[in-house]
């Protein structure tokens, strides 16, 4: 296993990732359930394919204040990109937590696509359970996980994040 492999099973996800309107979180939320459930093939292998991933430490190889992290994939942005409506070029970075606490406050600027699997105990993300969680553009938010352990995979549409306080 590696992260070759790793990133060659995103594809599918990505590519679809790419043509949601991160604007309706709701019904960008609804879209991926329904193409890639979390009871899926895709996402069974997945989840086995991250957590082995994080045991042996290429994935999430950082850490920072208990949290692991990294980011196995940059986005690959070229020119002005229209991001957050259906049919975006915007292409999307991914990186992968292994969490089981509040991590930093930030803003996503163009939204935020999460991939939550739990780990071990009954974990939430924010409150919601294992799954797809999606934020629009300009949210911000302390990425909170209680109840347990997660491993989540973070699209970030153009790898846009800033670490910073709850804008006023």
């Amino acid at each position: 296993m590696s992260l070759d492999l790793f990133l060659e099973r995103l594809s599918p996800i990505l590519a679809f990732a790419r043509s949601l309107d991160v604007n309706d979180p709701s019904a960008a939320k609804a879209a991926l359930d329904v193409a890639f459930p979390m009871d899926g093939d895709v996402m069974v292998e997945l989840r086995a394919l991250v957590r082995r991933g994080v045991e042996e430490r290429w994935l999430a190889e950082r850490e920072a204040g208990g949290i692991r992290f990294s980011r196995p994939r940059k986005a690959q942005v070229a020119g002005d990109v229209s991001i957050g409506s259906a049919g975006s070029a915007a292409d999307l970075s991914v990186d992968v937590v292994h969490m089981d606490r509040p991590g930093p406050g930030h803003t996503h600027p163009n939204g935020e696509i999460d991939l939550c699997f739990a780990v071990s105990g009954e974990p939430r993300f924010d409150g919601a359970p294992e799954g797809w969680t999606v934020y629009p553009p300009g949210s911000w938010h302390v990425p909170t996980v209680e109840g347990g352990v997660m491993d989540i995979v973070y699209f970030l549409p153009a790898g846009a994040i800033r670490f910073e306080p709850k804008p006023e």
